[in-house]
């Protein structure tokens, strides 16, 4: 694998991945303060089927090959976006991860997504989305409706840790702080207990860059933190995301001071029962499903559970593609959050 970090592909080119199999195009964003910054679009080569575009979470980038390959033989062809600042879009000098307001990740998902329609001509995409990146995909399908066929988020971070006394310090007392110095550090614990849950040099599978992904998650600021608070706030007023909604997390939270291998069958970062409460705030149809003994990143988990995963993913994106339209709700008896789909109606029964 490649350690370092990489320069851009010239203007409107597919180069050769790190990732064996894929092939890779640098978006131009133009100057932000630290220099230029792009984005990147990476793309399953060899493939024939429906288009599935990816999205990472916080201090990561796209490194799952077996997700790709799930995509592939249920006839879908995955594409996955590092976003500014992140994995191959990271350059030196900037600061990894930092932005102060999510809509600005708009930039790279629509261009993104213009690069796969030149591939994919009249093909709506789904879009699928992990943790942070699931907040982002989250607020960019609210106010992008028309783009997509579904959205799948895993484990998204759709509200902030802790009691309710410490959500309301961070709102309303902390926040103005941030945003007064949004270019502060904060100084946070260190904690590598999720790195270790998925790093092949410790207890996970995955063979991970030290600098897209490293054991340490990136320094958080000021005004990265108060974009996050916006965005939390966004979701908890009420999202209307058009297309049915797939939220996939784990069965169980497991919080610690230190590392613990009950942390290889949990989430171990966010709180899955809040996740679930603030999931049905996404719009009109929206399923929740628990994979047990999970982590955080359930396309992560052990071989067994992500199979589970990449199945119930896979079912869900077979229904809502082969719908005639995705805006018919489910049948269900709850008003928010069917916990079934049916099998997928044949062309007699309409």
């Amino acid at each position: 694998m490649h350690y370092g970090l990489l320069e851009d592909t010239p203007p409107g080119q597919w180069l050769p991945d790190v990732l064996e199999g894929f092939s890779r195009q640098s978006i131009p964003l133009g100057e932000e303060p630290d220099g230029p910054v792009s984005a990147t679009l990476i793309r399953h080569d060899n493939v024939d089927g429906l288009p599935v575009l990816y999205i990472h979470g916080w201090s990561d980038y796209f490194y799952n090959t077996e997700l790709a390959e799930a995509a592939a033989q249920h006839g879908h062809q995955l594409y996955a976006l590092d976003l500014r600042k992140y994995g191959r879009s990271l350059r030196p000098k900037q600061q990894p991860g930092y932005i102060d307001d999510l809509s600005n990740y708009d930039q790279e998902i629509d261009a993104a997504l213009d690069l796969i329609e030149q591939e994919h001509p009249g093909v709506l995409p789904a879009l699928i989305a992990h943790s942070t990146g699931g907040l982002i995909a989250a607020l960019w399908a609210h106010r992008h409706p028309g783009r997509l066929r579904t959205l799948v988020l895993n484990a998204p971070w759709l509200t902030l840790q802790g009691n309710t006394w410490l959500r309301g310090f961070a709102n309303t007392v902390a926040d103005p702080l941030w945003r007064s110095r949004p270019e502060r550090k904060l100084l946070l614990p260190k904690v590598d207990f999720f790195y270790r849950t998925i790093s092949s040099n410790e207890h996970g599978e995955w063979v991970l860059h030290p600098l897209w992904r490293p054991r340490f998650a990136f320094d958080i600021h000021g005004g990265w933190l108060s974009a996050i608070l916006e965005g939390h706030s966004q979701v908890r007023q009420g999202l209307d995301i058009d297309v049915p909604v797939l939220v996939l997390i784990s069965a169980q939270t497991h919080f610690a001071s230190k590392y613990s291998s009950k942390m290889q069958t949990a989430d171990s970062v966010l709180d899955v029962e809040a996740t679930a409460k603030r999931a049905v705030h996404l719009g009109n149809t929206v399923m929740i499903r628990k994979i047990p003994n999970a982590i955080h990143d359930v396309y992560a988990s052990a071989h067994p559970v992500r199979d589970q995963a990449f199945a119930a993913t896979f079912d869900w994106l077979t229904y809502f593609i082969g719908q005639r339209s995705w805006h018919r709700p489910l049948p269900h008896s709850d008003d928010r959050v069917p916990r079934t789909f049916p099998q997928r109606p044949t062309e007699s029964s309409g």
